[in-house]
């Protein structure tokens, strides 16, 4: 191999994702490990990224693959990243994440795995956090445990999670608006049927599918305008889940009052029976940031957007909460995501 060919190889980063899985017994930590036969090391499940595979879909396949557990994301945990024997650089994400309820419909909008075989993965144990720490054979491993018991130890572990969605791309209104014009048009209704782009709106709109998935989405709101149902239609479709249409979170009422608007958002953002989807239009973004920040402490607050246009078509926020002492709740953790294409083709 010539100098210019392992040099390029050396740029290239493996991308790979996995979780921390955990649940607590009897008023203490434990979480979930696995043993590898082939280097004789117990460690926590994860695995390289396929191709057109998003780092949150592989986290969670990776975890059911290598266990058999069905997860749903949590926060983010640190990124680890090292250098591989061919000089290529890993880069590892992974989540806290817990294992998903019997019959919890986010599991129906997943794709089918395949176990680990056995000389991949020939042990899975759930151990308490204490001995699990004398059993990571690698530092890093420890180190990201160690991250997991400081959050739980701090109540900021136990999170629900509340996903805001900007719609997908819709055709414009120029196009929309001169097919269908008329004198007699009514002008709010043409916005409330305008729909999405053959190719990027719903492509992205089915590529949402896998990511609402792994965060375990079991509730979907939107505004019941045509281009935020269809974006968030074919999750539900999957998951078998009825949509709620919030009229308050249409453009048209959005701009004759913002309270309503508020409403809806502060009391999904406080639910946590189940993760919540909630898609909207870009004029009313600057409202809900608004309602994510009165929740969002100190440098978390960094993390909510506070300029236009908020989110890009398509792109999803994903806010997780936490009830702090003294029964006040707060985010813990934001993280920002627009779904691959390639997951939606």
């Amino acid at each position: 191999m010539s100098s210019s060919s392992r040099a390029k190889r050396a740029k290239r980063v493996v991308r790979a994702a996995g979780a921390l899985v955990w649940r607590e017994r009897h008023h203490r930590l434990e979480v979930l490990l696995v043993h590898r036969p082939k280097y004789d090391d117990w460690s926590f499940p994860k695995g390289k990224v396929e191709p057109g595979e998003s780092v949150r879909t592989c986290a969670v396949r990776e975890v059911a693959e290598e266990t058999g557990a069905r997860i749903a994301l949590g926060q983010p945990l640190e990124t680890v990243r090292y250098k591989i024997s061919d000089g290529r650089r890993k880069h590892v994400h992974y989540w806290a994440a817990r294992e998903l309820p019997d019959e919890d419909p986010s599991a129906r909008a997943r794709a089918a795995v395949s176990p680990a075989s056995a000389r991949e993965i020939d042990g899975v144990a759930w151990q308490r956090a204490k001995k699990a720490r004398g059993l990571l054979t690698h530092a890093v491993d420890r180190d990201l445990l160690g991250s997991l018991v400081d959050l739980w130890e701090d109540g900021k572990l136990d999170t629900w999670t509340f996903v805001l969605v900007r719609h997908a791309r819709a055709v414009k209104r120029s196009v929309w608006n001169r097919s269908r014009a008329s004198d007699k048009r009514d002008k709010e209704a043409d916005e409330a049927t305008r729909p999405l782009t053959r190719d990027q709106g719903e492509v992205r709109a089915r590529a949402l599918v896998p990511v609402l998935a792994a965060y375990g989405v079991g509730r979907v709101v939107t505004s019941p305008w045509r281009r935020c149902a269809d974006t968030v239609a074919p999750y539900a479709r999957a998951a078998g889940l009825d949509v709620v249409a919030q009229p308050a979170l249409t453009e048209a009422a959005h701009s004759r009052s913002r309270k309503a608007a508020r409403k809806v958002v502060s009391e999904v953002l406080r639910h946590r029976d189940a993760p919540v989807a909630l898609c909207t239009h870009r004029p009313v973004l600057p409202t809900v940031m608004k309602v994510i920040s009165q929740y969002a402490p100190g440098k978390l607050l960094r993390s909510v957007p506070d300029r236009d246009p908020w989110l890009k078509t398509g792109e999803i926020l994903v806010v997780h909460m936490a009830r702090r002492p003294h029964g006040k709740i707060r985010a813990v953790s934001i993280e920002k995501q627009r779904p691959v294409l390639s997951e939606g083709r």
